[in-house]
């Protein structure tokens, strides 16, 4: 039988990273294994699962061979790889696809084209399985979140696949949902014989389902085997992962002792009576407490609140108190309203009763005189990133600050190197890891020296070396006076850190207690060593305590630098210059709403007519674009950055004859086919010369394609574009031919090359005449948006156009004016009169002036605005996703 896997030599890098993220990766993967994949955050794990389905392969350089059934990989079809190869990402949310439940289920089937009965018995096969019967009709957005990474997990195993890869697909899981979802996985492995592979960083129930552990360091396989071989292994040679392997694991290696080493609870618990045959075991020392201040610095009174006026109250009556230097741990399950508190108390959100005080002060629904004292790390990092590096993302925090640039680079220098980001400062930060998006969330947050810090699930992704590092940072923070409140489903880590936990439930907490009295009564909801322990050591919450009982010696945690991480009630030093307030001075507010106001009236008067103005339509057009400059400048800001004016390398300019092709199809056959429909079919054909112009822009486009084997992510970009040109078109609907389209255009055909730029075109004009009606004028704008994009293409492969804003919006404005102005007075002259002559389309250019200024007036503003942003945006999508160079 040939092994599901085998992996020979792998190297990968991602782009523009001259480090390699797998260094010769080499294992195999036999029919039936249990898998565990492990190592610190930035390992390359995940990187490494997603090259063992070539669908969500990363984009890269990549060397080496695998083999998947004895057959390369890249030869082995995506409907092979889709129906053989399951994997269930982290974030359920990411995965699931149709509204309801049942349709999920039947989703993967259905696009593999299996008929209707197979699928109706598999789904109802995965249904029974997994117990899904209660809410198989049930909307998806109705689940929990255990609940859709269940769903996840069902709809790949009808499929029947015969391997099965999960990336940390706990992360976001309470602990009760945790282990019932591996717990279904191991028994797909028993009962079904799918081979698991699978990376987490909760080992505690992974380890005991695994027939082999891989351990990754720094890109490389540092050790492989049995777990207990690997723990042990790991324990020798004084790696850092070892404080990551389960608790029984830990204890025996902590306690001097000649038996043999446990892995799960039940087996711990075993050697934990044979030690206590052979020494007595020694009283949990007290629990020790702070010493707090009485007077809280937070107190929530009674919230209650609800995101729809007709939907349930998720927070119901909820009363809390935070002192000064003291550490909260909320825990609880999925979507019992945690995290809603949390937006509650940073402002996000709002309460419809009760009170919010912080430090004795009524703040409720306005928090703006104290958000500087309220510091907030959310479950997602990357709601926190606005930069391309690491390091500019935590300067823009410390710009906001009276710092001199001698105190900002001493300041950045110390938070790099305490959240272990010295290596990373000049990565973007949506290409870390999880982990390490984590550290650079936490960094950002530190500058900011909140009194107040609010953690929403900190720990994940977390590898247990930095969790131990966290810890410490956390103490310190304590020690100098800041609260903290944490929600979190890290069960281990509020045991040993919190000075206080709660247990939330329903919207609101139905107990608290210090976290020995709160774990060692709760039967699911409580750590390892107890569940190992409690027989014996009935008031054992952590790893330590049971060491500590047991004579051994625990190991010492990280050091710290001795000084302090901050002072938040130190008067920061001002620097030489304050900087610059963000805010719009009143006289330039006021400047602009009276232009915006001019604008809407000029607008409405186009628009209705009105007995009150009466003005030209050329003049009322200037009147509209000097309303629309006026208010541009007053609302413009003079970046902080300096402006990069990219520009194609001389060698690069030569055109590709795929390019050649597309202008000799844009440029020759497009318009004989307007001509055609035209003077042949009289324009009553304007459905059929539409999609004769769409095959002819598509055509070229496919030549871009010949000799690859294109991803969908390589046309969806392409489609959002479309998309938001059709939603721009929309959205400015009344005002006349002021509209974004010529602009995102441009702004394809710069960044994907003209052929990319005509298909953006012509589809966002056909599309968005679905809502403003089609008619023979269509073929007309497609084509000329269409040659607007691929001329900003053309011009700025040849080095002609800069790609710099105000080069962009004099092409833009010219090209609107010259191109699709050009294009559509005649088009006008055509399409009404059967015998046009020459004073006919004299009469349509002057009668047109006016819409063009305004159009051009659009396209230089809209270009102005979002033209560097987009661009950069588009830029770093290329680069990460390999799409085709221009």
């Amino acid at each position: 039988m040939n092994r599901c896997f085998d992996i020979r030599n792998l190297n990968f890098a991602y782009p523009e990273q001259t480090e390699k993220t797998l260094t010769d990766v080499s294992f195999s993967v036999e029919p039936g294994e249990f898998i565990a994949l492990c190592g610190p955050s930035g390992c390359g794990k995940s990187t490494l699962l997603r090259q063992l389905k070539t669908v969500i392969a990363p984009h890269g350089a990549r060397l080496g061979d695998i083999f998947f059934e004895g057959k390369p990989l890249q030869e082995v079809s995506l409907r092979d790889q889709s129906a053989r190869i399951g994997f269930v990402q982290q974030n359920p949310d990411n995965q699931l696809v149709t509204d309801k439940v049942w349709h999920e289920l039947a989703f993967g089937l259905e696009s593999l084209g299996y008929d209707t009965a197979t699928i109706r018995g598999r789904v109802a096969e995965m249904s029974s399985f997994f117990g899904i019967q209660t809410w198989f009709y049930k909307s998806v957005k109705e689940l929990s979140g255990g609940q859709k990474q269940l769903l996840n997990l069902a709809s790949i195993m009808a499929m029947q696949p015969l391997v099965l890869i999960l990336d940390e697909p706990t992360s976001q899981l309470d602990p009760i949902a945790a282990a019932d979802f591996l717990a279904t996985v191991g028994k797909i492995n028993r009962e079904l014989g799918t081979t698991v592979i699978i990376t987490e960083h909760r080992l505690e129930e992974v380890f005991p389902l695994s027939n082999r552990v891989l351990v990754m360091d720094r890109g490389k396989l540092i050790y492989q085997g049995e777990p207990h071989q690997v723990g042990t292994a790991l324990q020798e040679h004084g790696h850092s992962m070892f404080m990551a392997m389960p608790t029984p694991l830990r204890i025996f290696a902590a306690v001097p002792n000649k038996l043999q080493c446990p892995v799960t609870v039940r087996e711990g618990r075993l050697w934990l009576e044979e030690i206590a045959k052979e020494r007595e075991l020694a009283a949990i020392p007290a629990e020790l407490k702070p010493e707090l201040k009485e007077m809280p610095v937070l107190e929530l009174k009674d919230l209650w609140f609800k995101y729809e006026k007709d939907l349930p109250d998720v927070i119901k009556g909820l009363s809390l108190q935070v002192r000064p230097g003291e550490f909260l741990a909320v825990l609880g399950g999925n979507g019992t309203g945690k995290t809603t508190t949390l937006s509650l108390i940073a402002g996000i959100n709002r309460p419809y009763r009760g009170k919010i005080l912080v430090q004795g002060k009524d703040v409720t629904g306005n928090l703006r005189g104290v958000l500087a004292q309220i510091g907030s790390l959310p479950q997602n990092p990357q709601a926190l990133f606005v930069k391309k590096t690491v390091e500019a993302d935590l300067l823009e925090v410390l710009k906001e600050r009276k710092l001199s640039k001698e105190q900002q680079g001493e300041k950045l220098e110390r938070v790099l190197k305490l959240c272990r980001l010295e290596q990373l400062r000049t990565r973007h930060p949506y290409d870390l890891s999880g982990g390490e998006q984590q550290r650079a969330a936490l960094a950002k947050v530190l500058l900011l020296e909140p009194q107040i810090l609010l953690l929403d699930e900190p720990t994940k992704g977390l590898d247990a070396e930095f969790k131990e590092l966290f810890a410490e940072i956390l103490q310190r923070l304590l020690r100098q006076g800041v609260s903290l409140v944490m929600v979190s489903h890290d069960i281990e880590f509020c045991a040993k850190y919190a000075h206080r936990c709660a247990m939330f439930f329903d919207g609101n907490i139905v107990t608290e207690d210090t976290p020995r009295a709160f774990f060692s009564g709760n039967s699911f909801y409580t750590t390892a060593a107890n569940r190992m322990a409690r027989q014996l050591l009935p008031e054992a919450v952590a790893a330590e305590d049971v060491i500590l009982a047991c004579g051994g010696k625990v190991p010492p945690g990280p050091q710290l630098p001795a000084e302090d991480l901050y002072r938040p009630d130190k008067v920061v030093e001002k620097a030489n210059q304050a900087p610059k307030s963000h805010k719009l001075p009143l006289w330039r507010r006021i400047l602009a709403g009276a232009a915006g106001i001019c604008a809407l009236t000029l607008a409405y008067v186009a628009l209705q007519g009105s007995q009150i103005i009466q003005l030209e339509p050329l003049e009322q057009s200037i009147y509209f674009i000097a309303s629309l400059v006026v208010l541009a400048l007053a609302i413009s800001q003079r970046s902080q950055q300096p402006i990069e004016v990219i520009q194609i390398q001389k060698e690069k300019r030569r055109l590709s004859k795929r390019t050649v092709a597309a202008a000799v199809m844009i440029l020759l056959a497009i318009p004989l086919t307007l001509y055609v429909g035209v003077f042949y079919f009289g324009d009553r054909k304007y459905y059929f010369i539409s999609l004769l112009i769409i095959l002819e822009t598509m055509l070229p486009f496919v030549l871009a394609f010949e000799g690859r084997k294109p991803q969908a992510r390589e046309l969806i970009i392409l489609a959002v574009l479309c998309a938001l040109g059709v939603a721009g078109r929309a959205a400015f609907f009344m005002l006349p031919q002021f509209k974004p389209v010529a602009a995102m255009v441009i702004i394809a055909g710069v960044a994907f090359g003209g052929e990319a730029g005509f298909l953006v075109g012509a589809i966002t004009m056909l599309t968005s005449n679905m809502l403003y009606g089609q008619g023979p004028w269509t073929p007309w704008q497609m084509f000329a948006m269409g040659v607007i994009g691929f001329l900003a293409g053309i011009l700025f492969r040849k080095g002609l156009l800069l790609r710099g804003r105000l080069p962009l919006c004099v092409f833009g404005g010219l090209a609107v004016l010259v191109i699709y102005g050009g294009l559509m007075n005649p088009a006008t002259v055509l399409t009404y009169n059967a015998n046009p002559t020459w004073p006919m389309f004299v009469a349509a250019y002057v009668l047109g002036l006016p819409f063009d200024l305004v159009h051009a007036a659009a396209t230089v503003i809209f270009l102005w605005f979002m033209s560097q942003s987009m661009l950069e945006k588009l830029d770093r999508i290329k680069v990460k996703y390999g799409l085709m160079d221009q």
